[in-house]
């Protein structure tokens, strides 16, 4: 595990960081700030994106990335960038999220383009695999990203979140973690078996839900609590740049650790450049590849700026960083500082509701890219579905700490695989977003030929406009 720290020591403390960052500045560039220009289109396009009731909605879709997204990293996570970055790295949070915007947008839109349908004809499957196989013609790079995000996702992220779930019960109930893992497994397998259609349709129910009756907690700690609030901010851009190094009785942390564990852990809460969500946008049956790119920019708004800041606020009002406490047991004392005892039974019930949507999201990633490696081998995909309901039992009952550099190891080598692809295919997203845009000069709803190939339709419009120009 020495080897792994040290690994991730290099990757997370300028390299991978500084990729993510890139990546999100060039998009922002590229496509013109649409994390700016189309902000207050997001919520509008959701409601008119999908097709039909045929296959997955736009907002099943967004409902099964955003599921996958506010796993323990909304509640572990953030309390574990706090506990080892400080408050400074909630800052370099938000960061990571405004830039992600972006990111995610091309990833979606990419997950569409280059999609593949499924036998069922309704569903669609897709990705980094596929696009980075089909767009850049690349199949080494598509199949190193598939065994990454099988081993990360289908492996170590299994463990994480069920661990996560069960330890949120320690401190509210003697039932044996076995038990918990026990009923944890029954409820993944019944969904996971069913598909992305059942997947989608579960999460459309939970997600909603669990966020709204967070946010809704969040606020009124933060109402109780209103007259720090200003403090508060200014502790977090303070230490996020190194000039407040002691405030608030946080010692020790520098301006490299708030970066490190606030991209990070950033990028664990909204997934954007890891290239997991695409899988999920690609799903959806929508009108247009860019509807779809607006709903992923939604996502990482929604997971980052709002779910994983309501948990940074909640733990720095109640005073308990710097208690010795990380990861659930620091965000369970934090509630439990407004709430009382019931605080832990808030965070439990949450963890429970968060990772369970992520494990489901976290299985069917694996299970894409499965299929991607094995050409869609049923027999192989539900070997795999058994191994990792077999993992996700193993992480409820066997302590998995040291799992979160694992994690972060298995992150950064999706990120270097993924944005290799993003940048290079960064043509096709955009000529998407001008196709869209160029069409909704004349239509309020702008559709996309799915049945044509993206790559002949760039040549197309490439070489038409040579011509032109000649």
């Amino acid at each position: 595990m020495e080897i792994v720290t040290y690994l991730n020591s290099i990757f997370w403390g300028w390299l991978v960081a500084g990729i993510l960052l890139s990546c999100g500045i060039f998009y922002t560039l590229r496509l013109g700030f649409p994390q700016i220009r189309y902000f207050t289109k997001l919520i509008h396009n959701l409601q008119t994106a999908s097709v039909n009731n045929k296959g997955v909605s736009a907002f099943g879709a967004l409902c099964s990335a955003i599921g996958s997204e506010v796993g323990a990293g909304s509640l572990v996570g953030v309390a574990t960038a706090l506990a080892s970055g400080g408050p400074g790295a909630i800052f370099w949070m938000w960061v990571t999220a405004i830039l992600g915007m972006p990111i995610m947008f091309g990833e979606a839109v990419l997950a569409q383009l280059f999609r593949v349908k499924n036998a069922d004809g309704t569903t669609y499957r897709g990705g980094p695999a596929y696009y980075i196989s089909r767009g850049m013609n690349n199949k080494v790079l598509a199949l190193l990203f598939s065994i990454a995000v099988i081993a990360g996702n289908g492996v170590v992220y299994c463990m994480i979140q069920s661990n996560s779930i069960v330890g949120s019960f320690s401190n509210v109930t003697t039932v044996p973690p076995l038990v918990l893992g026990s009923i944890l497994v029954f409820l993944v397998g019944i969904v996971i078996f069913g598909g992305i259609k059942r997947l989608s349709t579960v999460a459309s129910y939970i997600v909603p839900f669990m966020a709204f009756a967070y946010i809704i907690l969040a606020l009124i700690v933060l109402l109780t609590h209103i007259d720090f609030l200003w403090d508060m901010v200014t502790l977090i851009i303070d230490s996020a740049f190194g000039i407040q190094q002691a405030a608030g009785g946080v010692l020790g942390y520098s301006v490299q650790e708030a970066f490190r564990y606030g991209v990070a852990r950033g990028l664990f809460s909204n997934d954007a450049g890891a290239g997991t969500t695409p899988s999920m946008h690609a799903s959806a049956n929508v009108r247009h590849p860019v509807n779809q790119g607006l709903s992923g920019m939604l996502g990482v708004f929604v997971t980052t700026i709002i779910v994983c800041s309501c948990t940074a606020f909640c733990i720095l009002l109640s005073g308990q960083l710097g208690s010795g406490l990380t990861g659930i047991q620091l965000t369970q004392a934090s509630f439990a500082a407004s709430f009382g005892s019931l605080g832990y039974w808030i965070v439990a019930m949450a963890m429970f509701l968060f990772g369970y949507t992520t494990l489901l999201a976290n299985m069917y990633y694996g299970e894409v890219n499965m299929r991607y490696i094995f050409k869609n081998n049923t027999q192989v995909v539900n070997v795999y579905r058994v191994f990792a309901l077999c993992l996700i039992l193993c992480g409820s009952v066997v302590p998995v700490v040291e799992m979160w550099e694992l994690a972060d190891l298995f992150g950064a080598f999706m990120v270097f695989f993924n944005v290799i692809g993003l940048f290079c295919l960064s043509k096709y997203v955009l000529f998407a977003l001008k196709d869209y845009e160029k069409k909704r000069k004349n239509v309020p709803y702008p559709v996309w030929d799915y049945s044509a190939d993206v790559v002949e339709l760039y040549r197309k419009e490439k070489a038409e406009q040579n011509k032109n120009e000649k």
